[in-house]
């Protein structure tokens, strides 16, 4: 072949690699223009219940939870170069949602002289959807905080009646409710403790019904935009996958995770979207969306290369040590000695329950993408 041949067809192979790879990438939102497209929606508040994925600081706020690792680094140290509660090296997905907003981070409800202009976070990391009275008749115990879903919904309750009451329907005309993630822990603490997870299943429904009866309260304190998340495929987690470790090949699925622990995530989001359906039709004049967390997370692990993740460690810990997960219930993160590694935002998982800053950014990219057509917003174009 001529050299000038030998050229052009360098050319046209060099030429065809990238326009496939930009056609691939093209499908991905557009991560930094996705950050602005809530502002369409015109939200001055936003109003978070759940657990550790939002929490942003009301847990280290209460006597227990100001001796978790959570209140001290190396959580928070990629963004705010301290740690704020929040169970991740820095951002989480409400922290995305709110800069989409155009509004500043929620601060939490137990902060004291908080700025609560544009909201308020009464999630609780280590909170369960069922209060701690109902989970012991299954017998299960909560380990962090006594702060489940009904206490949250008692504060918010309080803090309208203060802010709002009897109008609270037409303050809330420009607000959004997050109810969740919520209900993980409840599983997460009944798998600890050693319950047999055809055992577990059994709780879903009830779960699952708590968090129908707390957007039931949401919307009677004047809630008219809701958005409720479900649960992540649990069984990709380091914490899950050091716990049930097995040599049985079959228990995995394409991508390494447990599939007994993902079906058992997909039941509770197939119940949760049930109920959804079911409070639409009861409440026409309200939006219930759902939040599709387990989508957002499996494209998330699908097309992490492109996103610059490890691939040789996307199921190792960020912060952790031991066995093939980079996780040791006993040298969790934040303990003494444990090592961090030297690049977070190369991994999905942070702690081994919780995910890293980078993760949250992608998973928040395509939440966002996916709620803003049902939101019903002026859109313009993000691409």
């Amino acid at each position: 072949m001529a050299p000038t041949q030998v050229f052009l067809f360098l050319v046209v192979v060099i030429g065809s690699f990238y326009l496939i790879r930009t056609c691939m990438r093209s499908s991905f939102p557009p991560l930094l223009r996705t950050f602005s497209t809530l502002k369409n929606c015109n939200f001055d508040q936003i109003y978070q219940l759940g657990d550790s994925i939002s929490d942003t600081g009301n847990l280290i706020l209460e006597p227990r939870g100001a001796a978790t690792p959570f209140g001290s680094l190396p959580y928070g140290e990629s963004f705010f170069r301290n740690a704020t509660g929040r169970c991740s090296d820095g951002m989480l997905m409400i922290d995305y949602i709110a800069i989409a907003s155009g509004l500043p981070f929620l601060n939490p409800y137990k902060k004291v002289d908080a700025d609560f202009r544009h909201g308020v976070n009464f999630a609780v990391a280590g909170a369960t959807a069922l209060p701690v009275n109902v989970l012991a008749n299954w017998n299960t115990r909560t380990s962090v905080t006594n702060s489940s879903l009904n206490i949250q919904l008692d504060w918010m309750s309080t803090y309208f009646n203060s802010l709002c009451h009897p109008d609270c329907a037409e303050k809330h005309r420009s607000s959004l409710f997050m109810v969740g993630e919520i209900g993980g822990n409840d599983i997460n603490y009944a798998l600890a403790q050693g319950k047999p997870i055809k055992e577990v299943w059994n709780m879903v429904p009830v779960i699952v019904g708590a968090i129908k009866d707390a957007v039931l309260k949401v919307i009677h304190n004047g809630a008219i935009r809701i958005v409720v998340p479900g649960n992540f495929p649990i069984g990709c987690l380091p914490v899950y996958l050091t716990l049930f470790q097995t040599n049985n090949s079959s228990a995995y699925d394409q991508h390494n995770c447990l599939k007994e622990l993902n079906n058992l995530s997909i039941y509770q989001n197939e119940l949760l979207q049930l109920a959804i359906k079911e409070l639409k039709q009861e409440n026409p004049n309200t939006m219930i969306l759902y939040g599709n967390y387990y989508n957002a997370f499996q494209w998330l692990y699908r097309n992490a290369q492109y996103f610059g993740f490890d691939m040789e460690s996307l199921q190792k810990c960020s912060c952790g040590t031991g066995g093939d997960y980079n996780f040791d219930f006993v040298k969790f993160c934040g303990r003494s000695g444990v090592p961090v590694c030297e690049d977070p935002s190369q991994r999905l998982s942070w702690d081994g329950v919780h995910f890293t800053q980078a993760a949250y950014k992608v998973m928040a990219s395509w939440l966002i993408n996916d709620i803003l057509p049902q939101l019903q917003c002026f859109q313009s174009s993000v691409y």
